[in-house]
């Protein structure tokens, strides 16, 4: 109370406490594939690189790490990505971000540079939906929303980003913040999707 007292006649005022982070199954619950984003808003270059820096958390084949992102910040290269994604332009038009997502071939699914199991270039793919997991759900935890979009022109989008051809281009992803709150989708039974034995 004394302490009070005297931050109060001193004009200072009692910190604000840091609001708290999401839960894990608060992320889980919360995240969403948005379809339409907040006009107006960017994303800093420390917001981003938070954001992939929880990527490389991620777990892949012998820690090989075969995931990269490209990142369409300024405006000639975001409206340059919106005239390659197909259907989904009008959708994400206010996204601040766009990512595209690639992994380096021959790298998961390969030991001493011969493929491994039947998978071999499968598990790049794999591992780079591991990867991409953990930044949408990164992304939730720190406030914004993604779509991953698989309708996109790769031979367009390699060019204007310059990804080398050993690198197989998965999803460009929207990054921004939700302009409405979307509806809980409907899941499977889990006796569907789960085997007991």
């Amino acid at each position: 109370m004394c302490a009070i007292a005297a931050m109060a006649l001193s004009g200072c005022a009692p910190k604000e406490a840091t609001p708290a982070s999401p839960t894990l199954d608060e992320v889980f619950t919360t995240r969403r594939s948005i379809r339409a984003y907040e006009a107006g808003k960017t994303i800093s270059e420390a917001e981003l690189n938070e954001l992939f820096t929880a990527t490389q958390n991620a777990p892949s084949w012998a820690n090989q790490q075969p995931s990269k992102y490209y990142v369409a910040i300024s405006q000639e290269k975001h409206d340059a990505v919106l005239e390659m994604i197909g259907g989904n332009r009008e959708r994400v038009l206010n996204a601040p971000v766009f990512i595209i997502s690639t992994f380096e071939k021959g790298k998961s699914g390969f030991f001493r540079g011969n493929q491994a199991n039947d998978l071999g270039d499968f598990w790049g793919a794999y591992d780079n939906g591991l990867s991409n997991a953990y930044l949408i759900l990164k992304a939730r935890a720190m406030g914004f929303d993604t779509l991953i979009m698989g309708m996109r022109d790769a031979d367009a989008l390699r060019a204007l980003f310059s990804i080398p051809e050993n690198e197989v281009i998965t999803a460009a992803i929207a990054l921004g913040y939700r302009a409405q709150e979307p509806r809980m989708p409907t899941h499977r039974p889990l006796d569907e999707i789960v085997k007991y034995f």
